[in-house]
């Protein structure tokens, strides 16, 4: 085989990789959170893709899939990776926010937006999603507000994170866009829920 038809083989072997690696990611929605919960909860299931662009040129990206349980009283963040697999559950209480990792350790602080930092690296908005997700703005000051011609959410600034939400079903939005500019970085995450 020639040196060409070697690199034109390479490219496709690494295109079908690549393509591979993409069907998986985008099955890897892990199961809704089960087990008994006292009154009704909120539950959504998807995938999150977050991109940290550093000012000095360096990205980083972690992808993989999300379950979430609100019951208003205590809150879980499930992390799984691309292929499903559970990394990290969050569970939160008015005080206290517990991170439980798949080896068995914890880390606890007073609120989830720390734990989930801790986890990926990047900040998430965890205390804000508790609303974004139910196509609302969460307490506290908000700019930029506009609606969809349906008279939902579409666009905010809220806690330093430029938010756009749309393809509503009944529960919320199934798509959210969130962007934030830091002194250092640039941070944009992308959910995209597949489930209840």
């Amino acid at each position: 085989m020639s040196a060409a038809g070697f690199r034109t083989r390479r490219r496709f072997v690494a295109a079908g990789m690549i393509l591979t690696a993409a069907v998986i990611a985008g099955c890897a929605t892990p199961q809704r959170i089960g087990g008994e919960v006292q009154g009704p909860s909120f539950d959504r299931t998807g995938r999150f893709a977050l991109l940290v662009e550093h000012r000095g040129g360096d990205r980083d990206s972690v992808q993989g899939g999300f379950a979430w349980r609100d019951t208003r009283a205590r809150q879980w963040l499930d992390l799984a990776n691309p292929l499903g697999s559970t990394l990290a559950r969050i569970e939160v209480t008015p005080n206290l926010a517990v991170l439980t990792r798949s080896d068995g350790t914890t880390d606890q602080a007073p609120h989830a937006d720390a734990l989930v930092e801790q986890v990926l690296g990047s900040p998430i908005p965890v205390e804000g999603l508790r609303d974004w997700l139910h196509g609302r703005l969460a307490p506290g000051a908000a700019e930029q507000v506009e609606k969809d011609a349906e008279g939902r959410l579409a666009r905010f600034v809220q806690n330093g994170w430029q938010a756009e939400l749309s393809r509503y079903d009944t529960l919320g939005p199934r798509l959210l866009r969130l962007r934030r500019a830091e002194t250092a970085r640039d941070i944009s995450l992308r959910l995209v829920i597949d489930g209840q």
